[in-house]
């Protein structure tokens, strides 16, 4: 039976992500993890993707991204596979490197996205790996907080101003308004996010 084409259309927000085989490891290492982010930018520059959050763990991954021209479908199997080649290569392996296709949810409405771009963030908490999302180097946490510069391929000023509109403060104050809505999700706990696929 073949499969259900995606709903990836032009102009549509998805939260999306890939495990690895088997729930194996995808990333052992710094440089795994950096060559990856390379691959990242290069399919944000090619399919003009706008992406507002994004996380590696170790077995797997995820975006939070707009696709203004579409491309969603391209751009992920075009990134997996180049990946998984490089990887493969690198550490001399020949079995499929990612499990199942990539999935995806999309995202309807701006507080689905602010709740999703929150969740991508907090996996590396909510997964015992660190006490604090600042604390994890391999997400899109640390730039949206302040504390980095951005990736190229981020959408900082988009995400900031996604958050600043749901606290009320002024531009000045966007990187302590996003410190404080990740925060909120670790205080008051983790609730549905409504046509995400996800708690927060």
């Amino acid at each position: 039976m073949p499969r259900p084409p995606r709903n990836a259309y032009q102009g549509g927000f998805f939260h999306a992500g890939t495990r690895g085989n088997s729930r194996c490891r995808v990333f052992l290492d710094a440089t795994d993890f950096n060559v990856f982010l390379m691959l990242l930018d290069r399919s944000e520059r090619k399919y003009n993707w706008r992406v507002y959050s994004w996380c590696l763990m170790t077995t797997h991954y995820h975006l939070v991204t707009a696709t203004p021209d579409g491309g969603l479908s391209q751009g992920v199997c075009e990134l997996n596979g180049s990946f998984a080649r490089w990887s493969n290569s690198r550490h001399e392996r020949e079995d499929h490197l990612f499990g199942k296709r990539f999935g995806s949810t999309e995202i309807l409405t701006n507080e689905q996205l602010k709740e999703a771009c929150r969740y991508v963030v907090l996996n590396p908490v909510r997964a015992g790996m660190c006490e604090d999302p600042a604390d994890w180097r391999w997400s899109s946490y640390r730039a949206c907080a302040g504390f980095e510069p951005p990736q190229p391929f981020l959408a900082l000023d988009p995400m900031l101003d996604l958050v600043t509109s749901f606290f009320g403060k002024s531009r000045s104050g966007r990187h302590a308004a996003y410190r404080d809505f990740v925060d909120a999700a670790l205080t008051y706990g983790a609730v549905p996010v409504p046509g995400t696929g996800t708690e927060v």
